[in-house]
């Protein structure tokens, strides 16, 4: 697939995920539901590298990386997200995660010596202002949520391990692993530390067995988790974290749209200045010199 492909099913399916994880957040703890979503996928993943006969055993070392690269993106990070999710407006988490291209970029510079453009720097700062102004009208509740500032801190945390897992992976990317067996292992060590948080924190592994809890996490297991994170670690592994981190401007956007559809979402005169700022980075940050 192109990476124009690559790009837009990721932003079209994760832009939906959003709607998805609202059905997770109920009786089951956010630690236990992390927990199913990924082991899940890891098993799926591990039989179809089974069924295609491709090789699985790597160094202790690359083993190490692999779990890395797991519990920063396949747990705690979306530990931190749905905490936030209980704490803060959805909004405010989508303008943390439009931050992710400028952090990519920085992680670039810092990790492996990847220069910083102007393009690049202008096209991080317009996504995260255009998202800003997607959801301006919504932050008005910001002071209505549940300890918004624990909202805050775990939305921040949550960004920020992402980050590091997209560096990490750009480093199996650069150590020859490949995306499938990359992440056959880093969901199965991933879930394997939620579960272990879960035991930590004194929670039970409760279960929702209604058809809104079970179609979602299905729904979060195929496609927001195998198929989503597939094309997003081909993607990363070609143009880089900074600029597949863009996802995360363009995700909200297609959120929004499923939102009206399903949630009664009133769009503003902010929601299609700040869409057409954030495409506006979108095209500075991703077209060809």
């Amino acid at each position: 697939m192109s990476n124009l492909q690559l790009f837009v099913g990721c932003v079209a399916i994760w832009g939906s995920t959003w709607l998805a994880i609202t059905y997770q957040l109920g009786s089951v703890e956010p630690e236990a539901s992390v927990t199913y979503r990924f082991l899940l996928a890891s098993l799926l993943l591990f039989a179809y590298c089974a069924a295609r006969r491709l090789p699985l055993r790597y160094p202790a070392r690359e083993h190490l990386w692999m779990a890395l690269f797991g519990i920063l993106m396949f747990s705690v990070s979306y530990i931190c997200v749905y905490y936030a999710e209980q704490r803060i407006v959805s909004g405010l988490v989508a303008v943390g995660y439009s931050a992710s291209p400028l952090l990519g970029m920085l992680g670039q510079r810092a990790f492996f010596g990847t220069p910083m453009t102007r393009k690049m720097a202008l096209g991080s700062v317009l996504g995260i202002a255009g998202i800003t102004l997607v959801f301006w009208p919504e932050f008005a509740h910001f002071s209505q949520g549940a300890n918004p500032v624990a909202g805050a801190i775990f939305t921040g945390l949550a960004v920020l391990l992402s980050t590091f897992g997209n560096m990490v992976a750009h480093r199996n990317h650069d150590a020859k692993i490949p995306v499938w067996q990359g992440m056959a292992w880093g969901m199965l060590y991933g879930s394997v530390f939620s579960a272990a948080w879960t035991l930590a924190a004194g929670k039970g592994f409760g279960f929702e067995a209604t058809p809104a809890y079970v179609l979602s996490l299905l729904y979060l297991v195929v496609l927001g988790s195998i198929l989503a994170f597939a094309g997003f670690l081909t993607l990363l592994g070609r143009i880089g974290p900074a600029r597949s981190g863009y996802i995360g401007v363009m995700v909200p956007i297609v959120a929004l749209v499923i939102s009206a559809a399903f949630e009664d979402f009133r769009w503003h005169a902010l929601t299609w200045v700040g869409i057409a700022v954030s495409v506006a980075g979108n095209v500075v940050i991703l077209r060809r010199a």
